[in-house]
């Protein structure tokens, strides 16, 4: 960047966005885009060059990205009947004009003519990558298909765009329909202070005295770690698994059953139009992977080496359940209740006994004196535009007193907030000339937020999510590249773009790093070393199991997108869990059904995505452990060959540079305690 560079300093401003305005804002977008796209064509002739065609085009792309980040982010986290209709109205549009611009044949044509010519071999890698990368989304967009089929592409693009919306429609009505009223508290023994408290509130917010138990995350986790009463635990947990499905509580009321099967129809139809045989061909075509079979093999080796852990796990438990809890088997429902109680009873540290020692506001200060330590950036707080919610937050990251990101947080548990935890980009990272587009983030959780006068406390499993998401808001801020399609997150292999993000969650178990993320929130002093030994003891504790549940959602996402044709979805999981299931679920367990990385994400085909990454991160972490966690020059290197990178290169040879070899799987089993 040079001196003269100037920035960017605007930002979206999320109260002035109107839902009875989005569709016709969309819409005059799409047209505006169009109508300069025959234009940019009609000029550049027989003569395109990255001037006239490639960066016109970008300056169009991020035109679109910059209104619509905002909305969809809206969406997600502060939903209403009105945005919901305005949002999925737009997608819709989104999707056609994306399909248009894809199999736009002048267009292709350019970028082919580009990469043909003579000036293509004189220029920056990143600027071939940005020509390969726009030529093989033409591709995979139906660009060479029959006019027939380009518009059957087309038709199918746009009604998966709407469906899957629809599911995660589904999802959020699920969770926000379903409450429990408790008039007695002694029904909620074993429920933490701060739940109970949560409990309390979330009855008055409804208009009822006692207590309310929701599926929010908080709220659910709270009752399957902690509370005594088993017949309680097996309620909440039907209701949980049973979301947006044909049975349970809500049944057929917000049901994703026949949104599933047209989901799936729909992408196996948009592979065959590509000539793939599967859609997990497709899906793959994008990735890290060269093929299907080397995702199954990877995970069924992944397996053979959990299992033997995983069974010594859950002998564990069931001895301690018959020992304690009288019980002859164990139920899906039991398994966090014992996992916390045996935690607690052989390493003497429970996630509740660490809470007080983790305030948020303490976590976030050591999160940025660790990126300080490793990066050299600074963040600090400000005050932003406006915010959706009073709980959001927003902070600046500066090197050397330079601006050079931005990025909202949103911590905390509401209701129409989706579930879960992620980053999303809200303004990507780009130069133009002699302006710099700065990156902006979202970053979003679901934490329990101040109950009772007590400032917001976090487990350590929550202090784990908060460095995650951080670690892809790192990926997003601290990318270096020039063009928004490789910028930050974009472009980079979706099974490699885990890596940033769990690199960052090895720093909350290391005793350096640890004493910055903590102090007690009433006399400020960090986590005991006694305790901590215990914390980082504990760290394996289950993991075999842990590793097999993230193998069976990897297992059935394969599955259900390697079909050639219908299946039972059902039929599916329950032969998956053949294999990984050590404690068969109950009849009515629906999961799938409420799977939304797979089926309204982007993780179709792609949840061994977190697998996969885990080996690059725990291999990635190993160089760090080598040297010291924080030390400089490390830390630089994973800076300038990974975070910098984005999309720019491939993601092996993203690897190879940082740690001078192809990656290896010994670190991860050392990690997980698998080996």
């Amino acid at each position: 960047m040079t001196e003269t560079m100037s920035k960017n300093t605007d930002l979206p401003r999320h109260l002035e966005i109107n839902p009875s305005e989005i569709e016709a804002t969309i819409s005059r977008l799409i047209a505006s885009n169009t109508k300069e796209i025959e234009s940019i064509l009609e000029a550049v002739g027989e003569e395109p060059t990255w001037n006239n065609l490639v960066a016109p085009l970008e300056e169009l792309d991020d035109r679109i990205s910059k209104v619509w980040s905002p909305i969809a982010h809206l969406n997600a986290v502060a939903s209403t009947p009105e945005l919901r209709k305005a949002h999925d109205a737009s997608i819709t549009k989104l999707s056609e004009y994306s399909t248009e611009i894809g199999q736009l044949q002048p267009l292709y044509s350019a970028y082919l003519k580009i990469s043909q010519s003579g000036a293509y071999a004189e220029f920056s890698i990143d600027q071939r990558k940005v020509i390969k990368d726009a030529i093989k989304d033409f591709e995979l967009s139906g660009v060479a298909l029959p006019l027939d089929q380009k518009k059957r592409f087309g038709e199918v693009s746009r009604r998966l765009s709407e469906i899957t919306s629809l599911f995660s429609n589904n999802v959020l009505d699920a969770t926000d329909d379903w409450v429990k009223e408790i008039a007695d508290v002694s029904e909620l023994e074993g429920l933490p202070d701060v739940n109970i408290a949560m409990a309390a509130e979330a009855a008055k917010s409804r208009g009822f005295d006692g207590y309310a138990l929701t599926l929010e995350a908080p709220s659910y986790l709270g009752v399957m770690d902690h509370v005594e009463n088993r017949s309680l635990r097996k309620e909440v947990h039907e209701a949980y698994v049973t979301r947006a499905s044909d049975v349970g509580p809500t049944a057929g009321q917000y049901d994703n059953t026949h949104v599933i099967d047209e989901i799936l129809s729909l992408r196996r139809e948009l592979a065959s139009l590509l000539g793939f045989s599967n859609y997990a061909e497709l899906s793959i075509e994008r990735k890290m992977a060269r093929s299907t079979d080397e995702v199954l093999s990877f995970l069924k080796n992944l397996l053979d080496q959990s299992l033997p852990k995983a069974q010594k796990d859950l002998q564990e438990l069931q001895d301690f359940g018959s020992k304690y809890y009288s019980l002859e088997s164990i139920s899906a429902w039991d398994i966090r209740f014992l996992s916390e109680r045996l935690r607690t009873q052989k390493y003497s540290v429970s996630q509740e006994e660490l809470r007080p020692y983790f305030p948020l506001e303490k976590v976030l200060a050591g999160m940025f004196q660790v990126a300080e330590s490793l990066y050299g950036v600074q963040i600090s707080s400000s005050e932003p535009l406006d915010k959706w919610h009073e709980d959001v937050r927003f902070y600046e990251v500066r090197n050397q007193g330079v601006l050079v990101a931005q990025f909202y947080l949103d911590p905390f548990s509401r209701q129409a907030k989706r579930s879960g935890a992620w980053m999303a980009d809200c303004v990507v990272r780009r130069e133009i000339g002699n302006f710099l587009q700065l990156p902006v983030a979202y970053l979003t959780c679901n934490f329990a937020g101040q109950v009772e006068g007590k400032p917001a406390l976090l487990t350590h499993n929550e202090v784990v999510t908060l460095f995650h998401e951080f670690g892809h808001g790192l990926h997003h801020m601290l990318t270096s590249q020039r063009f928004a399609s490789i910028s930050g997150i974009n472009g980079v292999a979706w099974d490699a773009v885990e890596l940033p993000s769990q690199i960052m969650e090895n720093w909350c178990w290391k005793r350096e790093s640890m004493r910055m993320i903590s102090g007690h929130w009433e006399t400020g002093e960090p986590i005991p070393d006694a305790l901590l030994d215990k914390v980082v003891l504990a760290k394996n504790f289950q993991s075999g199991l842990a590793v097999l549940r993230q193998l069976e959602f990897g297992f059935f996402d394969m599955a259900v997108h390697s079909s050639l044709g219908p299946i039972d979805i059902f039929k599916v999981i329950e032969e998956v869990r053949k294999s990984t299931a050590l404690v068969p679920p109950p009849d009515y367990d629906r999961f799938p059904w409420a799977f939304g990385h797979v089926f309204s994400g982007g993780y179709a085909a792609g949840y061994y995505s977190y697998l996969w990454a885990e080996v690059l991160s725990a291999d990635a972490f190993s160089a760090f452990e080598e040297v010291g966690i924080f030390d400089r020059e490390t830390g630089n290197r994973f800076l300038t060959e990974v975070l910098a990178v984005g999309g720019s290169v491939d993601a092996l040879e993203m690897f190879k540079a940082f740690r001078g070899r192809e990656p290896r799987i010994d670190a991860l089993l050392r990690h997980s305690g698998l080996k």
